[in-house]
């Protein structure tokens, strides 16, 4: 790094202004990150109220930081199953779990094992039983091949090597979930790593200190080619990882991100399994270690760029590169073909000599553009747009990950009593004193505890309602109060659900009036992940006070709306136009049913039509003849005007249902044919349809 050419500083400062414009900056890395950690939560705690002992962890460029919109990064779940045990020593051994003892020699590939089965009632190999997941060696030893965690990846995903993916899921990342074994990270091809004293240089001791003391895993894959591929697991340092990419500097991250978007650019597209970003990694990882700290700043970027290009050039050219802690792996071995390497190598080193001008050539992100609009002291259009736009999408991952996981956990509950639904939800309550929480463990368990106690005040409420039970009603609505905050409306229509239902019409009025004045129809956001449906983008002020908040957790209550949810336990909280929704499907319509469609069995409905429809009932009952128009308008015109809305054609429904109290049949016949047209199956607009024309013809 110590020819660095006159214009390098200038060029650095262009590129470095680029890429905060698109996201790449301390403060989007830092939202990226905090909100990851949060969906880490989220995702593990449900899994934990339901008796699975397991932990979520996302891995890669999501929670890193290191990636923007065009690069279109999956995000990586490693789900660590706890009650599998892979030990390294006899004294590791844990009774009650499933354990393996993990085994590395001179056979096995370098960063990965074998696993050898092991008694559960002590702690010595197991001898006898063999299956289709095993086999015994020429040793005796029983092995576990690594085909036996595709058991636990759902029908509903593709297989990608050890991943599980989730894909195409509009307007979301695609994600991959990798099931693993855990472990503690000392692995004896690891053992150099940990075992440097780096007092000034990167990484610190104190950071390799951490490393030492914290977890790896397993994941069934065997290295490629390999004689043992079937037998053996990859050993997965992702943990240590993320923790030294946390460590890393804007500069840094920057220069990572540009190397994805070089590969992106002038690799991948002609040989897609050549170099991973993973290489690059790797890469930029050496190359902060060959060097001082201090080199790596914002005035520096292209020059830092070239070096790690310039090493990434030399790695292709010797097909080497060692993995950054388990040094053994050279993640090089056999990945070029003689055709393709020479090409390759050509391509880095036309990037290398350009001078900067391939830099211009990139088309991610716009980033070929910017930079020449900034050399050209220009500033690019709508680039400041960007980091709002990222901070809004980071928001709505949180909701939408909220929303799957407690769907999860209503849906698991579908067919249990009232009373054994309310034992678990209370079981779930009571972890609030549970001592191994993190800070981030701790405000994920309040946003899910939010939607539970709605959840668990209306089950007990729709019990009062049945039993005439004064004393759960009082219990019902302080369940009630708790969850009023889980967003802007959802919880608080509810509560007036329960009103409505117990003919409270006053309450029921003043609720929904507080509801309308803080749901600001240019900021609040519609949350639905029930199924996967083409989302159009956030609006400009919601992504704008993502951007200005650091508190993502307190925002949640104030701009977004989530679905209204009622499993049948709940059916006398639900007014009867909504409790059709329950019954949508025929049996015909049943034998279309996906994995993913369960939630067809519970009523459920956006937030604003309802809103507006719980006023239209209110309003008529109370006499109220040019507020309930006002609201009947209102519900015609949000269907009309809200781009993402998740249950159109059952708002279509409640709206024809209004029509026909209004005594408008035509009109209410049109609702449901067009509900009917947005949904064919598992609609309740048949059902409507044919009372409708039994109705008339009567």
């Amino acid at each position: 790094m110590s020819r660095i050419p006159d214009y390098a500083h200038n060029l650095s400062l262009k590129m470095s202004q680029v890429m905060d414009g698109i996201g790449v900056s301390e403060k989007i890395v830092m939202k990226r990150r905090r909100s990851w950690l949060l969906n880490e939560s989220l995702f593990t705690l449900p899994h934990q109220l339901l008796g699975n002992d397991v932990n979520a962890f996302v891995f890669g460029s999501q929670i890193e930081g290191t990636t923007t919109i065009g690069l279109r990064s999956d995000a990586d779940f490693l789900i660590s199953l706890n009650t599998y045990n892979v030990i390294q020593d006899w004294s590791e051994w844990v009774y009650g779990k499933i354990n393996y003892l993990m085994i590395q020699d001179d056979y096995v590939s370098p960063g990965y094992c074998l696993l050898q089965e092991l008694r559960d009632d002590a702690p010595l190999p197991l001898v006898v039983e063999v299956n289709d997941h095993s086999y015994r060696d020429r040793k005796g030893r029983i092995l576990l091949k690594n085909t036996f965690l595709n058991k636990f990846g759902s029908n509903e995903l593709i297989r990608h090597g050890p991943a599980h993916s989730q894909q195409d899921v509009p307007g979301f990342s695609d994600n991959d979930h990798v099931f693993a074994f855990p472990c503690h990270l000392k692995p004896i091809q690891a053992g150099h790593w940990l075992n440097q004293h780096r007092e000034e240089h990167w990484p610190t001791s104190d950071m390799i200190q951490y490393c030492r003391n914290t977890r790896c895993f397993v994941v069934g894959v065997g290295k490629t080619g390999s004689a043992n591929e079937i037998f053996e697991w990859r050993i997965s340092t992702s943990f240590a990882e993320r923790f030294v990419m946390f460590n890393l500097n804007i500069t840094q991250i920057r220069c990572y991100v540009l190397m994805k978007m070089i590969l992106k650019t002038f690799i991948t597209q002609m040989f897609p399994n050549s170099i991973s970003s993973f290489m690059c990694k790797t890469v930029l990882l050496h190359c902060i270690s060959y060097t001082r700290s201090d080199a790596w700043k914002e005035s520096t970027l292209f020059t830092c760029l070239l070096f790690c290009i310039s090493t990434l050039y030399n790695c292709v050219q010797n097909e080497y590169c060692p993995h950054f802690i388990i040094t053994q792996n050279n993640l090089m071995s056999g990945r070029f073909s003689p055709e393709a390497k020479p090409l390759i190598l050509e391509t880095l080193r036309y990037v290398i000599e350009s001078n900067g001008r391939a830099l211009l050539e990139i088309e991610c992100d716009c980033l070929g553009l910017f930079l020449q609009s900034r050399l050209n002291s220009f500033e690019p259009v709508h680039a400041h747009l960007i980091p709002t736009l990222i901070a809004g999408h980071l928001l709505k991952q949180i909701c939408h990950i909220i929303s799957e996981q407690f769907q999860m956990i209503q849906l698991k509950m579908y067919d249990l009593s009232p009373t054994l639904t309310i034992q678990k939800l209370l079981t779930f309550m009571s972890n609030h004193h549970n001592e191994n929480f993190t800070t981030i463990d701790r405000k994920a368990y309040r946003l899910l505890t939010r939607h539970i106690c709605s959840t668990l005040g209306s089950i007990l409420a729709s019990s009062n309602i049945y039993k005439q039970d004064h004393l759960t009603y009082k219990n019902a609505l302080s369940f009630m109060s708790l969850g009023l905050d889980s967003d802007i409306a959802s919880g608080k229509l509810k509560l007036a659900s329960i009103f409505y239902c117990t003919r409270d019409i006053e309450r029921t009025k003043l609720i929904l009036k507080k509801i309308e004045e803080c749901y600001d129809l240019n900021v609040v956001e519609p949350v639905c992940e029930c199924y996967s449906f083409k989302h159009f983008p956030l609006r400009d002020s919601f992504n704008r006070l993502c951007y200005e908040s650091n508190e993502e957790c307190t925002l949640l209550k104030h701009i977004t709306a989530s679905c209204v949810c009622f499993i049948r336990c709940e059916i006398n909280c639900c007014p009867l136009e909504l409790q059709h929704e329950m019954f949508r499907s025929t049996q015909e319509d049943l034998a279309y049913r996906s994995e993913d469609d369960k939630w067809m069995d519970m009523a459920v409905v956006d937030s604003l039509p309802y809103l507006y429809f719980l006023q239209y009932k209110t309003y008529s009952q109370l006499g109220r003849q040019d507020d309930k128009q006002r609201a009947l308008s209102n519900i015609a015109r949000t269907i009309d005007v809200e781009p993402n809305l998740g249950h159109r054609e059952t708002a279509l429904n409640l709206l024809g249902q209004c029509m026909e109290q209004e005594y408008r049949k035509d009109d209410a016949l049109k609702c449901f044919l067009m509900s009917l047209k947005i949904r064919s199956r598992h609609n309740a607009a048949k059902f409507h349809i044919f009372r409708l024309l039994a109705s008339i013809y009567n």
